[in-house]
């Protein structure tokens, strides 16, 4: 039996660093997984959304996976989706392949699972065929993924997913506080847990039994995420203004994302480029250059201000 990773806290979705000329940079890879191990974070979530896993081949995909998953070294879980086919044969077979890389969970992105409009037994029905499909041992989570098409979970499809046994928790992008509540409801006492991807409904998230943040602004600052999650109950106070002040930075991520994020992580001295597959080469203008700058100045003066530093 596979061991089931820790399911609580700060897991960033991460990015994949590349070369100019196209390739991955897998030094800078490293670099990244231990810059996030550094700043707190509770697990990594590998090729997903945010790793422009829609632009990485099969082979790219399964190499990152792996890759990231020897680089950890135990020291924090890795989970992993791929899961981008079209066709239920070609999903099988990225899936198992992700699977074979020994990540400790496989995620599945809810839009696979039937076309937009199709109807959710269209969607029950395909997810069955795919559980049929998979290591009967291996820890399963799902996604709302917001491409190329969001397709948020119904109740009828959580209900299914958290009766088959398989699954251990849910990357929620719904950004609405009252469908968050509900979910949390229908999850009580099952042992699935749910991760808020939005920045403005995650503290009240929290507070309704979130079992912590998966999302893009772990970029940027993920140790202000982690003190989050350390603090909330305890600093009731301190846990407010910090959520606004992560809300209000989080609006950076309508700009040119990932490559702002990327170009944050230059600045760290993380990345050796803000190279991406989704955006062309001149997407990142002078001026989101600039808001990058002046964030990382508020977040280094947050940092000053309440006498933690980055990696405390």
């Amino acid at each position: 039996m596979r061991s089931e990773p820790a399911v609580s806290g700060i897991w960033p979705t991460m990015l994949t660093p590349f070369v100019r000329g196209g390739q991955v940079d897998w030094s800078s890879l490293e670099r990244l997984v231990e810059w996030y191990i550094a700043q707190g974070a509770h697990g990594l979530f590998a090729v997903c959304q945010s790793s422009e896993m829609f632009r990485l081949t099969l082979e790219e995909r399964v190499g990152i996976a792996s890759f990231v998953r020897q680089k950890a070294r135990g020291r924090v879980p890795v989970i992993a989706s791929g899961h981008t086919g079209g066709s239920f044969g070609e999903q099988v077979g990225e899936l198992r392949a992700m699977a074979s890389t020994g990540v400790d969970a496989l995620v599945l992105i809810t839009n696979r699972l039937a076309e937009q409009g199709e109807s959710e037994a269209k969607a029950i029905d395909r997810l069955q065929r795919l559980l049929d499909e998979l290591p009967a041992d291996l820890p399963l989570g799902f996604y709302e993924c917001p491409f190329p098409y969001k397709r948020l979970l119904s109740d009828e499809l959580l209900s299914f997913s958290v009766e088959t046994g398989r699954f251990r928790f849910i990357k929620d992008t719904c950004c609405d506080a009252d469908t968050i509540r509900r979910r949390l409801k229908l999850l009580e006492g099952t042992g699935v847990k749910l991760f808020n991807a939005n920045s403005a409904t995650l503290l009240d998230s929290l507070r309704s039994g979130a079992a912590g943040y998966s999302g893009v602004m772990a970029n940027f600052h993920p140790s202000l995420y982690v003190r989050l999650w350390n603090e909330y109950e305890s600093d009731p106070a301190g846990a407010e203004l910090l959520a606004a002040f992560l809300t209000t930075a989080s609006l950076i991520e309508k700009q040119s994302y990932p490559a702002n994020a990327k170009y944050n992580l230059l600045l760290e001295g993380i990345l050796e480029s803000a190279a991406c597959r989704v955006l062309p080469d001149d997407a990142l203008s002078a001026t989101h250059r600039s808001e990058v700058e002046q964030l990382r100045l508020l977040t280094d003066a947050w940092y000053e201000e309440f006498g933690k530093g980055r990696y405390e």
